[in-house]
C-alpha cells in the first residue's frame, strides 16, 4: 500500500512515510526488478525498460509547450507583500526591495502581459500549434482579454496557483485557500475549472492539498521522468506529468539572443526523437511571456516550432491530452480510477 510522502514540519526523517508510486511496480515481461529499499523518495522509477506510451498516430515523441502566465501575480507591495519581486527578469542578481515598490521590476513583468503574451499567441496560432498555459489566477483575473484569447485559441489553461509565490514556508491553511481561489478565479475568467496544476514553487504540503481538492486529474510539480507516472499516495490515483526546467527559457533569461535556446531545444528533440524509434518519450518546453516573448529571443522559439513541424510522427499536444491518453491506456495496476 503506497503511503504519502507529505509530512508536517515536525515529522522527523525516520518517521516520514514511504512514497511508492506505481512505476516501481512496473515490470516488463522477462524482467526481474530487485526490490528497492524503503525511502521517502523514488529513485527507481520505470528502470531500464520504461513502458511504451503508445502515443496517438504511432508518434515517436509527444511534444508539449507550456506558456507560463505569471505577470500580475508576482510579489508586489501593492498586493500586501512585504517585498518586491526579484526572480526571473532581465536584472542580474537583483535583491528584493523590502516594503517598497520596484519600478523597473514591475515594468519588466508588465511587458510580459502587455506585449510578450501576444507575440507568443501569434507564434502558436499562426502555426496552428496547441499549447498549455500555466496561469496564475490573480494574473489571469487582471487581464481577462488574455484569458479569453487562450480559450479562443483552443489552449488548455492549467493553474499555476493563485500567486506566483514560493510555498515552501507558507502555512497549510493559506496554501489550501490559494488553491481553492485559483480554481474559482479561473472558472470565472475562462468558464471552466483547471484539471491540471503546477504550483511551480511547491512546499511540503502541496501535493497532498492538490489531491485533497479532488478536482485535479494531474499535477506537474515534478521533473523526475520523461514519461507520466502515477502517484498512489493519497487514496485516489493522481497522475504526475513531469515538467521541465532545462528546456525552459528561464535558463536563457540573460542571453542576448535566441540561438542558444533553439540549439538546446533542437538537441533535446533530436535525442528523444531518435530514442522514440523504440522507446517513445515526452518533451516539455517551458516559456515565459516576459522572457521568450522579447523579440530577440522569440526568433529562436519560432525556429524551433518550425523545426518540430518539419518532422513526421510527432504529437504536438496539450498536457490535458497527455493526461487523457494516460488515463485511457495506462491505468495504474494497483488502484482503481
Amino acid at each position: 500500500q503506497a503511503r504519502t510522502a507529505a509530512s508536517s514540519h515536525a515529522m522527523s526523517q525516520a518517521d516520514a512515510p514511504v512514497f511508492v508510486h506505481d512505476a516501481q511496480q512496473y515490470a516488463p515481461e522477462g524482467i526481474i526488478r530487485p526490490p528497492a529499499p524503503s525511502y521517502a523518495r523514488d529513485l527507481v522509477g520505470y528502470g531500464q525498460r520504461p513502458p511504451h506510451p503508445r502515443w496517438p498516430g504511432d508518434a515517436r515523441l509527444a511534444v508539449q509547450f507550456v506558456i507560463n502566465y505569471e505577470e500580475g501575480s508576482e510579489n508586489c507591495v501593492l498586493d500586501g507583500d512585504g517585498q518586491s519581486e526579484h526572480l526571473l527578469s532581465e536584472i542580474v542578481g537583483v535583491a528584493p526591495y523590502k516594503g517598497v515598490r520596484h519600478a523597473n521590476m514591475e515594468s519588466l513583468y508588465e511587458y510580459g502581459s502587455r506585449a510578450g503574451f501576444w507575440r507568443l499567441h501569434r507564434l502558436f496560432t499562426e502555426r496552428d500549434m496547441p499549447c498549455t498555459v500555466y496561469a496564475c489566477a490573480l494574473a489571469l483575473q487582471r487581464n481577462p482579454e488574455a484569458g479569453a484569447a487562450m480559450v479562443e485559441a483552443g489552449w488548455e489553461v492549467a493553474t499555476h496557483g493563485y500567486r506566483w509565490w514560493d510555498y515552501q514556508n507558507v502555512d497549510e491553511a493559506t496554501e489550501r485557500d490559494h488553491i481553492q481561489k485559483a480554481v474559482e478565479v479561473q472558472k470565472g475568467v475562462t468558464g471552466t475549472r483547471p484539471v491540471g496544476i503546477y504550483q511551480g514553487k511547491p512546499g511540503p504540503n502541496t501535493l497532498r492539498l492538490v489531491a485533497e481538492e479532488g478536482g485535479f486529474l494531474y499535477n506537474s510539480d515534478s521533473y523526475a521522468d520523461d514519461l507520466p507516472y502515477w502517484n498512489l499516495s493519497f487514496g485516489r490515483p493522481l497522475l504526475i506529468i513531469p515538467y521541465t526546467l532545462d528546456c525552459n527559457d528561464m535558463r536563457f533569461a540573460q542571453s542576448l539572443e535566441g540561438e542558444r535556446f533553439f540549439t538546446y531545444l533542437k538537441d533535446a528533440f533530436d535525442v528523444l526523437y531518435a530514442e522514440g524509434a523504440t522507446a517513445p518519450k515526452m518533451m516539455s518546453i517551458g516559456l515565459h511571456c516576459r522572457i521568450v516573448g522579447r523579440p530577440g529571443r522569440a526568433l529562436g522559439l519560432a525556429k524551433f516550432l518550425d523545426y518540430v513541424k518539419s518532422h513526421q510522427q510527432v504529437w504536438v499536444c496539450r498536457r490535458d491530452a497527455i493526461c487523457d491518453h494516460w488515463y485511457k491506456h495506462h491505468k495504474p495496476a494497483t488502484a482503481k480510477l
